[in-house]
């Protein structure tokens, strides 16, 4: 099909181009022989009076014509691909669909091996592709090559549609033979201690917690700094360290490891973890089917109005 002098096949083909950056890997992504690829690329330069793309060692590197090209390419494909190619009923039953998901290790634990084996049941052929967050991801939301970003809220963009899932508040936790650590905690008590410190990818803006002590114009002191939070209990262990970490993340840990669990000495509202999904896949079947299992999902964990009268006992 040809608009305005172009054949729209082309489109494909370029797209494919500036992902693979290979004529031969290009063409097997869109089921195309090497020479058939080639004469795209030449029938491309033509239209556009552009080389595109030069070649570099076995690389292809696209020209400041193609790299301003690129997103207005993958726009409207992924506008084809979502808003008529998918528009057909999503039969969960036999699909063998793959969701791209962005979310931190505390949202996999507390609450996304949940969706996991409901999926299982419901729909085995689907699967999972789970990242942790590692830069900005509004861009991959924007190229629609990202199924579902969950973190909270705030650190949304207003840029794609969102919902809310549920409330999480934040808890002190420490070893259970940690003797500064008492339930009535100081604020001072709080900074002056040594703490572990969870790290995740972006940078954007700092933790929840970071940023009320800014406010106050305090600053804690991080000794340990690890990945995510699933490491935090076990270098806790047999320190007078304490971490700062989502209520229910606790009570998870607490279940199999001995911990101290103990109210924040800050006033912290309460902050809204979401799911958030590319305004592209707003009609794809296959997403508003995923985004209902994980509001439904999400719908009995009660928000945590307040951690008082509810914090696990010292475990021995």
């Amino acid at each position: 099909m040809r608009f305005k002098g172009l054949d729209l096949n082309l489109l494909v083909a370029l797209d494919a181009l500036m992902t693979e950056r290979s004529v031969t890997v290009a063409a097997r992504s869109v089921k195309l022989s090497q020479p058939a690829m080639s004469s795209a690329l030449a029938r491309l330069r033509t239209y556009f009076g552009d080389e595109l793309f030069t070649m570099q060692g076995r690389e292809l590197i696209p020209t400041p014509r193609a790299e301003a090209l690129a997103p207005a390419v993958r726009d409207a494909l992924q506008h084809i691909q979502f808003s008529i190619i998918s528009w057909d009923m999503f039969n969960p039953a036999a699909s063998q669909r793959r969701f791209r998901i962005i979310l931190s290790d505390f949202m996999l634990l507390v609450f996304f091996e949940k969706v996991v084996k409901r999926v299982a049941r419901e729909a085995p052929g689907v699967g999972f592709e789970l990242l942790f967050l590692d830069g900005d991801p509004n861009e991959l939301l924007r190229r629609g090559e990202l199924d579902f970003l969950i973190m909270p809220e705030l650190y949304m963009s207003n840029e794609h549609p969102k919902a809310e899932l549920f409330d999480e508040t934040l808890v002190c936790v420490g070893c259970p033979e940690n003797q500064q650590l008492t339930r009535q905690l100081s604020l001072e008590g709080y900074v002056s201690m040594g703490h572990v410190a969870g790290t995740f990818g972006w940078t954007l803006k700092p933790p929840i917690e970071e940023s009320l002590l800014l406010e106050h114009r305090l600053q804690r002191r991080i000794e340990v700094a690890a990945p995510g939070f699933s490491s935090l209990p076990s270098l806790l262990s047999g320190t007078d360290r304490i971490a700062t970490i989502p209520f229910r993340l606790a009570r998870y840990f607490a279940k199999t490891m001995p911990l101290q669990i103990v109210e924040l000495p800050l006033q912290i509202p309460a902050f809204t973890m979401a799911v958030q999904w590319p305004a592209l896949h707003n009609k794809d079947q296959a997403s508003i089917w995923m985004r209902e299992i994980l509001l439904q999902e999400a719908a009995p964990t009660a928000a945590p109005n307040s951690t008082a009268g509810s914090l696990e006992p010292k475990q021995t």
